[in-house]
């Protein structure tokens, strides 16, 4: 699910997150994974981009750092780090519908 709108492609679709069992690993900008972090991975956009995630239910926002690659789940376009979905509001449901932009 990709929608476009004006100057900048915005992206709508399932966020998930991740964090036990990845915490300390290597991600693939080389840094390490921490879940208590305000980052995420994403499948395309550039390693060190900030980018704007709005959940779509709430209309609540966050900003992250995309340092991993994925989500790998389909229909999914965005997987939040642990502290990221708490603070956006997806963390208890697993996944949720938002939006990404790039700033």
């Amino acid at each position: 699910m990709t929608s476009v709108t004006g100057a900048m492609a915005d992206q709508c679709g399932g966020a998930s997150w991740y964090g036990p069992g990845f915490h300390g690993k290597k991600t693939a900008s080389g840094e390490r994974f921490n879940e208590n972090a305000m980052t995420a991975a994403h499948k395309t956009l550039p390693l060190g981009s900030v980018v704007k995630v709005t959940n779509q239910r709430t209309g609540k926002s966050i900003k992250v750092t995309i340092n991993d690659r994925g989500p790998f789940a389909k229909g999914r376009i965005i997987d939040l780090s642990k502290a990221a979905a708490a603070k956006l509001g997806t963390k208890s449901s697993g996944v949720g519908k938002v939006c990404v932009a790039k700033l």
